[in-house]
């Protein structure tokens, strides 16, 4: 059975004002596992599908959330990105005060993001069981308390621990922001409102770098991470006065490390599930390869000064906002599923190009960046509609479905970015490392789910 992945926005009864000043959502039915197992069932499990006008909702598409929501939500997103971009400037001076290697240095980012990939896996579970707003202020508060402890880091070793610390700790604010998004929305909404939090979330490589350079400027690298700090106690402040609790009491599930596993364990045998979880972590593959290796690969291989890196560094957040928010355009007009089928391929395209130019040293550095600046403008395309439509098929485990996604994003992007500085710090790594990111990410939507099927649906 296949079905089509157009249809039309489901409609629900009439909202309420919510405590951000937008509108809330009603209140969720009496039986809400029933509820989303029909909901899945109605649209014949097809992830991005908008129900059919006959189907049963599957989340309060009624909701219209406003600039203050949005914003919230993008800067507990945000959080790892900005704990990893305003800090990206300082790693050559990390290395030589800390009297290590570049490699080493480079492994701070990494092991945040492996510690955020494990954080998200607790997290998630935590939050379908305690609700949503308990694990985000834990979670943020002890960030706080780690990027206090980095700043007085005596060793690099000392460094990369507390840095996984920082990364689970930090991992509760992006998870419980995608388990929020899930609780109020499916398919279509839910990929446009993430696509818009990348208006927020591309905030931080437009300013990070820049912020985090005249920062370590005054104060050194040290500095840097008191200034995560105070970022994260008004992140706290925030989450404490204006996010509200979207999982009621009768919606959460009992039981602990038991009730997580099962969880999982469901994810795990939905392989279409597992294959769109995939996708957004080999999206950060290649823009982590870029974060991590561009202040080596043009600062040193290229002569770039500081304050040039930081310029183009903002250049290139332009167009990682510039394409979330087309796509959060394009996705009222085009099913999810087929925004990602046609660009993954043009990804890979890129990526071609830019290992071509790197390798024959064709257009030297200004055709190096144009097209670079081409492969960053396609990376927030697939990942907020993979996710969307991953998160469609679990509602009743959001937080779970959120936090393996999220896991799942952070391990791969951390496992397969420090590959540019093992393969030797160049251009040519570092385009050669985004080239096996997106074929990748290719191979497992047309070998994994049925996105290339001839009829263009999804099928049963």
């Amino acid at each position: 059975m296949s079905v089509d992945t157009r249809g039309t926005r489901a409609v629900e009864q009439a909202p309420a004002v919510s405590a951000l000043g937008g509108v809330e959502a009603p209140a969720p039915t009496p039986n809400p596992e029933a509820r989303a197992t029909s909901a899945r069932a109605s649209s014949a499990h097809v992830p991005g599908a908008r129900p059919s006008s006959g189907a049963v909702p599957s989340a309060v598409s009624g909701y219209r959330p406003n600039a203050k929501y949005v914003l919230l939500l993008g800067m507990m997103c945000a959080l790892p990105a900005i704990s990893n971009d305003i800090y990206v400037s300082s790693l050559p001076d990390v290395a030589r005060d800390l009297h290590s290697t570049a490699t080493a240095a480079q492994l701070t980012m990494t092991a945040m993001m492996l510690g955020g990939a494990v954080g998200q896996l607790v997290i998630g579970p935590v939050s379908d069981r305690f609700g949503r707003r308990m694990p985000v202020l834990i979670g943020v508060a002890l960030h706080v308390l780690t990027s206090l402890l980095c700043a007085i880091a005596p060793s690099i070793g000392t460094l990369v621990g507390l840095r996984v610390l920082q990364g689970f700790f930090n991992a509760a604010a992006s998870v419980v922001a995608m388990a929020v998004i899930r609780d109020r929305f499916v398919g279509s909404d839910a990929s446009g409102l993430i696509s818009r939090l990348m208006l927020v979330i591309g905030i931080a490589p437009l300013f990070a770098p820049s912020v985090g350079g005249m920062i370590a400027g005054q104060w050194g690298w040290r500095g840097v991470f008191i200034a995560l700090a105070m970022f994260g106690v008004a992140l706290w402040v925030v989450v404490w006065r204006r996010l509200p609790e979207t999982l009621p009491a009768a919606r959460r599930r009992d039981g602990g490390l038991r009730t997580a596993g099962r969880g999982y364990l469901t994810l795990l045998k939905d392989r279409h599930f597992v294959a769109l979880a995939i996708m957004p972590g080999l999206g950060t593959a290649i823009l982590m390869s870029y974060v991590i290796g561009s202040p080596f690969v043009l600062m040193e291989g290229y002569g770039l000064t500081a304050n040039q890196y930081a310029l183009l560094f903002a250049v290139n957040g332009i167009g990682l906002v510039g394409g979330a928010q087309v796509n959060a355009w394009l996705v009222r007009r085009v099913a999810p599923i087929r925004i990602v089928r046609v660009v993954l391929p043009v990804s890979l395209f890129f990526t071609l190009v830019f290992l071509a130019i790197a390798v024959a040293g064709v257009g030297g550095l200004p055709l190096l960046l144009v097209v670079l600046w081409l492969i960053l403008a396609m990376v927030n395309f697939a990942p907020p509609n993979a996710s969307a439509i991953a998160l469609s098929r679990h509602g009743e485990i959001a937080g779970t479905a959120a936090a393996f996604i999220g896991a799942t994003g952070a391990a791969i992007g951390g496992l397969i970015s420090p590959l540019t500085s093992l393969l030797g710090g160049d251009a040519v790594a570092m385009a050669a490392v985004m080239v096996g990111a997106a074929t990748a990410a290719l191979l497992v939507l047309a070998l994994a789910t049925p996105a290339y099927r001839r009829d263009g649906a999804w099928s049963v």
